[in-house]
């Protein structure tokens, strides 16, 4: 699907699209947006940019060549976006390729908020810009925005997590592992957005050093991005921290079991040995015409089960 976006006055204007997609209107657009494009749609773009575009596996390569370079048609970057997924955080490659006349974004999957978001600031007359440099800033700086949520999204989970593990008394660990699994993976994939944006960022601060009107932008997001990815690695160290401690509570749990099966196996130990004598069926043996054998035995069993259990209580093995 092919969206098409112009700039008037220093406004970014949503174009009303036709079923037909005339070259007329993509010679007007400031901003070509195809989400995964048909072959139709894919072969009209390739003809009216004169360019190969690329397929799924070029964008999803990692290597920085692959990734940030410039040819005849433009700079071109590919850039991961956050995305959700059943509930799961997930990651997607966006294609730009941007030219002094219009900025062109191909991506395939999900509709990622991101570009939702501004189709509708766009619909509101809300995002201004003058150029599709700086439009392709602009989104730089609404994804960075958005990333910044996400983390606050899962510092938020984190802390009841944390609570859950740390303060219930008859807290779940193991379903408290379960879910710092789940959020070291969102934190994981937040961290990899921010990563890879600030190459992105730095290959544009590099190759528009000249532009002073997108050098002062360009720098706040940097400092932002080394922000947030400090705010990551503090989350990380915090997640291990308590799946170290959900793992000990574990532990815990387990040795008092342990624990108590053992001072059992002691207590009941003395009585199974006087039942073992007394269980033996020799002719000779002092007490077997004993008129009160039978309950001397049991009385001396219970005794000698009851005098562990007390010297264990006692000393506050258990």
């Amino acid at each position: 699907m092919l969206r098409l976006c112009n700039i008037k006055d220093g406004i970014l204007n949503a174009q009303y699209l036709p079923k037909e997609i005339r070259k007329q209107l993509l010679d007007e657009a400031h901003w070509i947006d195809a989400h995964d494009p048909n072959e139709l749609e894919r072969t009209q773009l390739q003809t009216f940019l004169h360019t190969q575009l690329p397929d799924s596996d070029e964008v999803d390569e990692i290597e920085a060549s692959a990734r940030y370079f410039i040819d005849d048609n433009g700079i071109h970057i590919h850039s991961l976006f956050l995305a959700q997924s059943e509930g799961r955080l997930d990651t997607v490659s966006v294609a730009f390729i941007l030219q002094p006349e219009r900025l062109i974004s191909l991506r395939e999957g999900l509709d990622l908020a991101d570009f939702r978001l501004l189709r509708m600031r766009a619909r509101r007359q809300q995002v201004e810009v003058d150029s599709p440099k700086n439009l392709l800033i602009e989104i730089f700086g609404q994804k960075i925005e958005n990333l910044a949520d996400a983390i606050e999204d899962v510092f938020c989970l984190l802390e009841q997590v944390s609570y859950q593990i740390l303060e219930e008394d008859d807290a779940n660990h193991e379903h408290g592992i379960d879910q710092l699994a789940k959020l070291e993976d969102s934190n994981g994939k937040i961290r990899l957005c921010l990563m890879d944006t600030q190459r992105s960022v730095a290959f544009l601060q590099r190759h528009m050093r000249m532009d002073k009107d997108v050098q002062l932008p360009i720098h706040d997001m940097m400092r932002d991005m080394d922000t947030l990815l400090s705010h990551t690695t503090f989350m990380f160290e915090k997640i291990n921290f308590l799946m170290d401690a959900a793992l000990g509570f574990i532990n815990i749990e387990q040795n008092q079991i342990i624990k108590t099966f053992s001072i059992a196996a002691v207590v009941f130990m003395p009585p199974t040995l006087i039942a073992s004598i007394y269980g033996m069926n020799f002719e000779m043996m002092p007490e077997l015409k004993w008129l009160w054998g039978y309950p001397g035995a049991i009385v001396l069993m219970v005794l000698s089960g009851i005098a562990p259990y007390w010297i264990f209580k006692r000393k506050g093995w258990f």
